[in-house]
């Protein structure tokens, strides 16, 4: 039974990358899928476009899509695909409820998330009905994201990091460095476990919600902790969006200054384009800049990650008694690592930038989805007390603390490299 279970946990990482290139290839060649509608802003808007016939036969296509393809995972990695066929359903109609809210302008404006919503409305069900038994076994939590983090690679695109400027690279790699080593020794100093350190070391360092579900991949970690980091990138995002402009403002910060600061430190891509927005055109062609030269490191974190995990963790009998081998660290690595590596180079020098532009944005709204099926599932096997259990305390006050050294030390790193 050891042995078999052994295989399928191999079986899956490579049937993640399988299917992540099985959708690239067909977006590139065979079918586009079409990028639904969510924006509205009154009920009159909902009606017209989120519940039109079009847009609702989008979603159907998409529905059929996505469900091909999970079938096809549970077929591989030995699920029931019976029980998933029964199952998704009922998540997609979830997700597309929280895709909806999310969608709405006034939470936009607010710049809260779709997966924050999947994985309320999944909480909220999970912990309010008694699921059966089938359904928890049919939810596919770490398929749907990885499968998003192998499309993920189709962004990283490495033109657009030598487009973003040596200031702008430079200012990344100190921040993501010097914040990642101080969160992760603050994180060994409050005895914060080891799979919620590298979680918050990575989402308060480099690109909050992406870094928090790539690092949880490369480290196998608990869902439910990777909910909880998730939880604080997000709240955390909304003070700060809302306050930093407001300071820089106050204190009469060089526009170039401020949008450095803003990129560096503000977790999530979308908050970064708010608050600079809220300053000027010059903040926020900067913030964009720094945040997405942060952002491209988010490959090259999860590696490094994946390779010393898979080294320090290993709890098998040969690595009790030595270190771990190369064969045994290769064994053990994270292949979906590899697939956004792969999809991140063959977009980035193999497809033709018309290419790439033709089929981004349809490529986006599937990896998005894909997290955001995944955060529905977590909160559908979440239990509340997990999430907001007396012992999360410690890991709160390390991202906090983190965090306000994050601010500080950008705005330093922004004021040497951007003042005048």
């Amino acid at each position: 039974m050891s042995i078999k279970t052994k295989q399928l946990n191999l079986h899956e990482d490579w049937t993640v990358v399988l299917l992540g290139f099985l959708i690239i290839g067909i977006s590139l060649f065979v079918f586009l899928p079409e990028v639904p509608v969510f924006k509205w802003s009154n009920g009159s808007d909902l009606l017209k476009d989120v519940f039109a016939i079009g847009n609702m036969q989008v979603l159907l296509v998409q529905f059929i899509y996505l469900l091909i393809i999970g079938s096809i995972a549970a077929f591989l990695i030995g699920k029931s695909v019976k029980n998933f066929l029964l199952g998704f359903p009922i998540v997609y109609l979830l997700t597309v409820l929280a895709l909806i809210i999310a969608g709405n302008s006034f939470i936009k404006g607010l710049n809260l998330e779709a997966v924050i919503f999947s994985l309320i409305i999944g909480l909220a069900i999970g912990n309010f009905f008694k699921l059966p038994e089938w359904f928890r076994s049919a939810l596919s939590t770490e398929v749907f994201v990885k499968i998003g983090l192998v499309l993920l690679g189709t962004s990283v695109i490495f033109s657009d990091i030598l487009k973003a400027g040596s200031l702008g690279l430079i200012q990344a790699l100190v921040v993501v460095l010097s914040v990642w080593y101080f969160a992760f020794w603050l994180c060994k100093k409050l005895k914060v476990d080891d799979e919620l350190t590298m979680m918050i070391s990575s989402a308060v360092s480099i690109c909050g919600v992406s870094a928090a579900i790539a690092t949880s991949g490369a480290i196998k970690g608990d869902s439910k902790k990777l909910s909880y980091v998730i939880s604080m990138v997000l709240v955390t995002a909304i003070p700060m969006m809302i306050f930093m402009p407001i300071i820089a403002k106050y204190f009469n910060f060089p526009e170039e200054v401020t949008g450095a600061w803003l990129g560096g430190s503000i977790d999530t891509s979308g908050a970064v384009v708010a608050s600079g927005t809220l300053v000027g055109e010059t903040a926020l062609k900067i913030s964009t800049i720094v945040k997405f030269s942060q952002n491209v490191l988010l490959g090259l974190a999860a590696f490094a990650i994946s390779v010393y995990w898979t080294y320090t963790h290993n709890k098998s009998e040969e690595a009790l008694a030595s270190k771990p081998t190369l064969g045994v660290i290769w064994e053990r690595f994270p292949k979906f690592v590899i697939g956004f590596i792969l999809a991140s180079v063959i977009f980035s020098f193999l497809i033709t930038s018309e290419t790439r532009d033709t089929v981004k944005d349809s490529l986006k709204n599937i990896q998005g989805i894909w997290f955001a099926l995944a955060f529905t599932s977590i909160g559908l096997e979440t239990n509340f007390k997990d999430l907001f259990s007396n012992n999360t305390k410690k890991p709160l006050y390390a991202f906090l603390i983190a965090q306000f050294f994050n601010v500080v030390i950008t705005l330093i790193i922004a004021f040497l490299l951007f003042g005048k």
